[in-house]
């Protein structure tokens, strides 16, 4: 978005829209789809167990494709359909959550959705069985090891991959928000990284991930694309690990920077303001609104200070470069697509889902809340495992 729709003070009622989009937005709304990663853990030692293929299995009787493996087999990847009314897209994230809770359960195991595994785990990591994970074992190497991080993804529909692209560059100044909001992985090996967001920050070691270029033309990433196939820093589009893309197999725009949720309202908030902050950003494309460009450098360091702080202090103004209150920050996301939540029905569940997160925090707040009830990781494996499914 332009650095005036970015900037400046947000009203007292954040989510108080102060105009109207633009005709697209009296379309039809937009489609979201939401995938979720999930560790699997073992009840009584409260460390990852490698049977993500066989829960899958175990879940497929009631799940079918909408359970699938990840590469490394203490994880299972869950998904919804893609819909236009949230509330339908939060009943399947429950139920969803739920069956695959049951068939860990049969296998005397917990699903734990955290951004990164609160205790050890073995090195290199067990990985599943296939010729595209094992190219990516051989090629990355221990990068794979990073790879038990989840996170959630959403997809928004835009069938016209140019607007994807085009949408993708308004975005970016949004990450470092994104990211501070959704943060839920402070904990690594059994120690507290001091990050809000430590699976962020391991992320971006891999050679293509992190903050999306701003792409001058669908010709521009298409190019930028085939170069890193063939110098090899992709083994194949799916591994186009930035944190915005043009979906490689989907009608969509994927936006994959937040860690998995801690629970289904997480989830559904990050999915209602992703699908606004799209809506809002296919609207300045169509109205020929030029995209903000921050300097990468700059836009890096602010999704750096996000994730290390979450929602607690300040954060950097990536337009500005300034320190901000990163409550603040987070105010102007929700006051600037305050229409298009309104739009698809979704401002009231967002407010009230802003109001608790200002209450009772992050996912890595509350996790850190579990830990100090008696020092203990079990604890916070424990609340992880019990907030994932709520009853």
């Amino acid at each position: 978005m332009s650095s005036e729709h970015h900037g400046g003070a947000a009203p007292t009622d954040a989510l108080a829209p102060t105009r109207t989009l633009g005709s697209s937005h009296a379309q039809a709304p937009l489609t979201v789809g939401i995938e979720e990663e999930l560790l699997l853990v073992d009840p009584l030692t409260r460390t990852l167990s490698p049977q993500g293929p066989e829960v899958v299995s175990e879940a497929a009787g009631e799940l079918g494709d909408r359970a699938g493996t990840e590469l490394t087999r203490y994880q299972v990847e869950l998904r919804t359909d893609p819909h236009t009314c949230l509330k339908e897209a939060a009943d399947q994230i429950r139920s969803t959550r739920t069956v695959a809770a049951r068939a860990a359960a049969r296998l005397g195991l917990r699903v734990a959705s955290t951004g990164t595994p609160v205790l050890g785990q073995t090195a290199p990591v067990p990985i599943t069985p296939g010729a595209r994970y094992a190219h990516s074992a051989a090629h990355f190497r221990a990068l794979d090891d990073e790879q038990t991080a989840c996170a959630c993804h959403i997809h928004v529909g835009l069938p016209d991959p140019r607007d994807a692209v085009y949408a993708s560059n308004h975005l970016r100044p949004w990450l470092p928000t994104l990211i501070a909001f959704s943060a839920n992985s402070p904990f690594r090996d059994g120690q507290d990284t001091g990050y809000a967001s430590w699976r962020t920050t391991t992320w971006g070691r891999w050679p293509v991930a992190g903050p999306p270029p701003y792409f001058e033309s669908p010709a521009h990433f298409n190019d930028l694309v085939d170069t890193l196939l063939n110098t090899e820093a992709l083994i194949d589009r799916g591994g186009l690990y930035w944190d915005i893309r043009p979906s490689h197999h989907l009608p969509t725009l994927e936006v994959r920077v937040a860690d998995a949720a801690l629970t289904p309202d997480d989830t559904l908030m990050l999915a209602a303001v992703v699908r606004a902050l799209t809506a809002t950003a296919l609207s300045f494309v169509q109205a020929g609104e030029p995209a903000p460009r921050p300097a990468p450098e700059v836009l890096r360091a602010a999704c750096w200070r996000a994730a290390r702080d979450g929602l607690v202090g300040t954060g950097i103004d990536p337009l500005t470069g300034h320190l901000v209150a990163q409550t603040t920050l987070v105010e102007r996301l929700l006051h600037t697509i305050a229409p298009a939540l309104r739009q698809h029905d979704d401002l009231d569940r967002v407010r009230k889902q802003w109001q608790r997160l200002r209450g009772e925090g992050t996912g890595a707040d509350r996790q850190r809340a579990a830990y100090r009830q008696r020092s203990s990781t079990h604890d916070v494996v424990d609340y992880i495992t019990s907030a994932t499914c709520p009853h």
